[in-house]
Protein backbone atom coordinates (compact mmCIF):
# COMPACT_ATOMS: atom_id res chain seq x y z
CA UNK A 1 0.00 0.00 0.00
CA UNK A 2 3.09 2.43 0.88
CA UNK A 3 4.72 1.56 -2.22
CA UNK A 4 1.29 2.00 -4.10
CA UNK A 5 1.07 5.24 -2.82
CA UNK A 6 4.37 6.78 -3.33
CA UNK A 7 4.02 5.47 -7.22
CA UNK A 8 1.17 7.79 -7.64
CA UNK A 9 3.28 10.75 -6.00
CA UNK A 10 6.47 9.97 -7.63
CA UNK A 11 4.29 10.15 -11.25
CA UNK A 12 2.90 13.56 -10.56
CA UNK A 13 6.27 15.18 -8.69
CA UNK A 14 8.41 13.74 -11.78
CA UNK A 15 9.27 15.63 -14.74
CA UNK A 16 9.16 12.89 -16.48
CA UNK A 17 8.62 9.21 -16.06
CA UNK A 18 8.36 5.50 -18.32
CA UNK A 19 8.13 2.14 -18.07
CA UNK A 20 8.95 -0.25 -20.44
CA UNK A 21 7.73 -4.28 -20.53
CA UNK A 22 10.13 -6.87 -21.66
CA UNK A 23 8.28 -9.94 -22.63
CA UNK A 24 8.89 -13.37 -21.24
CA UNK A 25 9.87 -14.86 -24.70
CA UNK A 26 12.16 -11.88 -25.13
CA UNK A 27 13.93 -12.29 -21.52
CA UNK A 28 14.75 -15.59 -22.56
CA UNK A 29 16.12 -15.27 -25.76
CA UNK A 30 18.38 -12.06 -24.61
CA UNK A 31 18.91 -12.99 -21.11
CA UNK A 32 18.23 -11.03 -17.67
CA UNK A 33 21.37 -8.55 -17.97
CA UNK A 34 20.21 -7.59 -21.92
CA UNK A 35 16.46 -7.45 -20.74
CA UNK A 36 17.14 -4.86 -18.48
CA UNK A 37 19.04 -2.53 -20.35
CA UNK A 38 16.79 -2.71 -23.32
CA UNK A 39 14.29 -2.07 -20.61
CA UNK A 40 16.16 0.57 -19.13
CA UNK A 41 17.15 2.48 -22.72
CA UNK A 42 13.71 1.85 -24.26
CA UNK A 43 11.71 3.81 -21.14
CA UNK A 44 14.63 6.60 -21.57
CA UNK A 45 13.89 6.80 -24.93
CA UNK A 46 9.98 7.28 -24.32
CA UNK A 47 10.09 9.88 -21.82
CA UNK A 48 8.74 13.11 -22.64
CA UNK A 49 11.43 14.91 -21.89
CA UNK A 50 15.50 14.38 -23.32
CA UNK A 51 17.14 13.85 -20.25
CA UNK A 52 20.89 15.47 -20.52
CA UNK A 53 22.08 13.11 -17.49
CA UNK A 54 21.38 10.39 -16.10
CA UNK A 55 21.60 8.00 -13.27
CA UNK A 56 21.43 4.43 -13.54
CA UNK A 57 21.05 1.80 -11.25
CA UNK A 58 24.44 -0.66 -12.14
CA UNK A 59 24.13 -0.66 -15.73
CA UNK A 60 25.50 1.35 -18.14
CA UNK A 61 24.20 2.59 -21.19
CA UNK A 62 26.19 4.33 -23.66
CA UNK A 63 24.40 3.42 -26.65
CA UNK A 64 22.22 6.03 -25.58
CA UNK A 65 24.88 9.17 -25.69
CA UNK A 66 23.78 10.90 -22.67
CA UNK A 67 26.13 11.73 -20.11
CA UNK A 68 25.27 8.65 -17.17
CA UNK A 69 26.65 7.03 -14.00
CA UNK A 70 26.02 3.89 -12.90
CA UNK A 71 25.90 2.95 -9.24
CA UNK A 72 25.88 -0.46 -7.75
CA UNK A 73 22.87 -0.62 -5.31
CA UNK A 74 21.48 2.66 -6.61
CA UNK A 75 17.98 2.49 -5.27
CA UNK A 76 19.65 2.51 -2.07
CA UNK A 77 22.22 5.35 -3.04
CA UNK A 78 19.90 7.63 -4.81
CA UNK A 79 16.42 8.91 -4.71
CA UNK A 80 15.59 9.71 -8.69
CA UNK A 81 16.94 5.66 -8.49
CA UNK A 82 14.72 4.57 -5.71
CA UNK A 83 11.67 6.69 -7.28
CA UNK A 84 12.43 4.33 -10.80
CA UNK A 85 12.30 1.15 -8.99
CA UNK A 86 9.47 1.59 -6.27
CA UNK A 87 7.52 2.58 -10.10
CA UNK A 88 9.15 -0.34 -11.98
CA UNK A 89 8.03 -2.81 -8.96
CA UNK A 90 4.01 -1.29 -8.80
CA UNK A 91 4.34 -1.89 -12.35
CA UNK A 92 5.50 -5.27 -11.97
CA UNK A 93 3.02 -6.45 -9.02
CA UNK A 94 0.06 -5.25 -11.38
CA UNK A 95 0.74 -7.09 -14.02
CA UNK A 96 1.28 -10.13 -11.86
CA UNK A 97 -2.43 -9.28 -10.66
CA UNK A 98 -3.31 -9.52 -14.14
CA UNK A 99 -1.86 -12.40 -15.06
CA UNK A 100 -3.50 -14.14 -12.16
CA UNK A 101 -6.63 -13.19 -14.08
CA UNK A 102 -5.78 -15.03 -17.13
CA UNK A 103 -4.26 -17.76 -15.09
CA UNK A 104 -5.78 -18.22 -12.14
CA UNK A 105 -4.91 -21.54 -11.41
CA UNK A 106 -0.93 -19.87 -10.34
CA UNK A 107 -1.97 -17.86 -7.79
CA UNK A 108 0.29 -14.62 -8.95
CA UNK A 109 -1.79 -12.17 -7.48
CA UNK A 110 0.18 -13.35 -4.36
CA UNK A 111 3.25 -14.49 -4.83
CA UNK A 112 4.00 -12.15 -7.80
CA UNK A 113 5.93 -14.79 -9.68
CA UNK A 114 8.42 -15.28 -7.07
CA UNK A 115 9.51 -18.82 -6.43
CA UNK A 116 7.62 -19.66 -3.63
CA UNK A 117 6.47 -23.36 -2.43
CA UNK A 118 3.26 -22.44 -3.69
CA UNK A 119 4.10 -20.90 -6.96
CA UNK A 120 6.65 -23.85 -7.32
CA UNK A 121 3.79 -26.74 -6.26
CA UNK A 122 1.53 -24.78 -8.92
CA UNK A 123 4.12 -25.14 -11.75
CA UNK A 124 5.02 -29.04 -10.60
CA UNK A 125 1.10 -29.02 -10.45
CA UNK A 126 0.01 -27.41 -14.02
CA UNK A 127 3.05 -26.71 -15.95
CA UNK A 128 4.60 -23.91 -17.25
CA UNK A 129 2.24 -21.33 -18.78
CA UNK A 130 2.95 -18.99 -21.43
CA UNK A 131 4.32 -16.01 -18.93
CA UNK A 132 6.78 -18.53 -16.88
CA UNK A 133 10.46 -17.54 -18.39
CA UNK A 134 11.75 -21.17 -19.55
CA UNK A 135 15.33 -20.25 -18.95
CA UNK A 136 14.72 -19.61 -15.47
CA UNK A 137 14.30 -22.61 -12.62
CA UNK A 138 12.56 -24.37 -12.13
CA UNK A 139 10.88 -23.98 -15.30
CA UNK A 140 13.97 -25.04 -17.23
CA UNK A 141 14.05 -28.33 -15.14
CA UNK A 142 10.08 -28.95 -15.86
CA UNK A 143 10.89 -28.58 -19.52
CA UNK A 144 13.29 -31.08 -19.12
CA UNK A 145 11.09 -33.33 -18.15
CA UNK A 146 12.07 -33.63 -14.87
CA UNK A 147 10.02 -33.53 -11.62
CA UNK A 148 10.95 -30.42 -9.10
CA UNK A 149 10.73 -33.11 -6.24
CA UNK A 150 13.54 -35.07 -7.47
CA UNK A 151 15.39 -32.59 -8.32
CA UNK A 152 15.78 -30.93 -4.45
CA UNK A 153 13.54 -28.06 -5.69
CA UNK A 154 11.55 -28.30 -2.91
CA UNK A 155 13.91 -28.45 -0.24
Amino acid sequence: ATRNRLAIEIKQQALAWALCYISPAVLDRINIYNATREAMKNAVLSLSIKPDFLLVDAVKLPELNIDSQAIIKGDSLSISIACASILAKVERDRTMEYYDLLYPDYGFARHKGYATRQHLEMINCHGACSIHRRSFEPVKTLMAGRSLHQEGLFD
